[in-house]
């Protein structure tokens, strides 16, 4: 069901004070940024072998990411995982008993679709599947 680790998301208040880290400091190619108006974000990507980085801006004070930010302050969100069909990983995993917060996929960045698994369910951790290229 899983293929690989798609990209971790790391919460940040600017996009602008902590890209210089990730793409100049690291030496991580850098793949852009977009918004998700749905998400009420604003995402940077950041190449990293086979995976990417996401750094997730809110654009929002009602947006999860700033919920997120004013609790814990900036650091890692969420971990996504590849799958190929996220209408039957999500019906796999209700299946199993797994509780999720979307039982249906909403749009992601870069044109991907998304759901996430209830950190109850998956050892506290946000945990979200993504389906690339659906469009």
């Amino acid at each position: 069901m899983l293929h690989k680790i798609n990209h971790i998301g790391i919460a940040v208040h600017s996009l602008e004070e902590v890209l210089p880290l990730y793409r100049d400091t690291l030496c991580m190619p850098f793949h852009g940024t977009e918004e998700v108006s749905e998400q009420k974000v604003r995402v940077a990507m950041l190449g990293i072998g086979e995976s990417t980085i996401e750094l997730l801006e809110p654009t929002a004070p009602d947006s999860p990411i700033a919920k997120f930010l004013e609790k814990n302050g900036q650091g890692i969100h969420h971990i996504a995982y590849e799958v190929d069909d996220i209408m039957a990983a999500i019906a796999c995993l209700k299946e199993r008993g797994v509780r999720m917060i979307d039982d249906a996929p909403r749009n992601g960045a870069h044109g991907s679709l998304i759901a996430f698994i209830h950190p109850k369910s998956s050892c506290s951790v946000l945990t979200e599947l993504c389906q690339c290229g659906h469009e």
